[in-house]
């Protein structure tokens, strides 16, 4: 890959552009993204996402590990197709933690109102870790690499919630991709009570923080 286009690109040539990649699927964070005006390519990656033990211990450690995975995997695939330029790899990753129990992704209907239920009447953090990786390649076989990874929390209080409530918001099938089983950017909203922190955080890419500490992102003012 020789170089990336950003959709809309309008940097001089003056200044060598940045190229600026989301290792993330999620449409969550590519609209997070976007609306805060940064021009981007998506290029996801599979990773593994086991944790040892002592990770699953320490919550925001584990969660700052995914989300370095997540971007280095995506920094090695560009290279391997022999990139030339500068890029800023974004990798993220979003814990639900409740008394000390990490909730990811529900594997079953069964899982996500076990989790509902667990979140019913609570306050419960939820992490996102941002890893950004900066690559620089003025020649395939001069490249350089640097990564810096912040973890951002907000605390989210539930509504009690009955039985009745939490199946028909699983009915809604917002729950089956998101950790902790709910969306509160949809219909998970009526399910919160209160939210202590950073929405941004809390859907899944903490944008405010991320512009504040990479400013160069949103490319040069015109």
């Amino acid at each position: 890959m020789r170089g990336m286009e950003n959709e809309e690109n309008t940097q001089t040539d003056a200044m060598p552009a940045l190229d600026v990649v989301l290792a993330s699927a999620s449409p969550r964070r590519k609209q997070l993204l976007a609306d805060a005006g940064v021009r981007f390519v998506v290029h996801a990656s599979d990773v593994d996402e086991t944790l040892e033990p002592d990770l699953l211990a320490d919550p925001p450690e584990a969660c700052k590990k995914l989300a370095e995975r997540k971007a280095g995997a995506v920094v090695q695939e560009v290279l391997a197709e022999d990139y030339i330029g500068m890029a800023a790899v974004i990798g993220a990753d979003t814990m639900v933690v409740c008394e000390g129990e990490i909730f990811g992704k529900p594997v079953s209907l069964s899982d996500a109102k076990r989790m509902l239920r667990r979140l019913s009447g609570r306050t419960h953090e939820v992490l996102t870790a941002v890893s950004v990786w900066m690559v620089a390649a003025p020649e395939p076989e001069k490249i350089s690499l640097g990564f810096r990874t912040f973890v951002d929390r907000s605390a989210v209080t539930f509504h009690e919630l009955t039985d009745e409530q939490i199946a028909d918001y699983l009915r809604k099938g917002e729950s089956f991709d998101k950790a902790g089983a709910y969306a509160v950017q949809g219909a998970g909203a009526d399910l919160v009570a209160r939210v202590d922190g950073a929405l941004d955080t809390v859907i899944g890419l903490p944008v405010t923080r991320l512009l504040k500490e990479f400013p160069d992102l949103v490319g040069p003012v015109a």
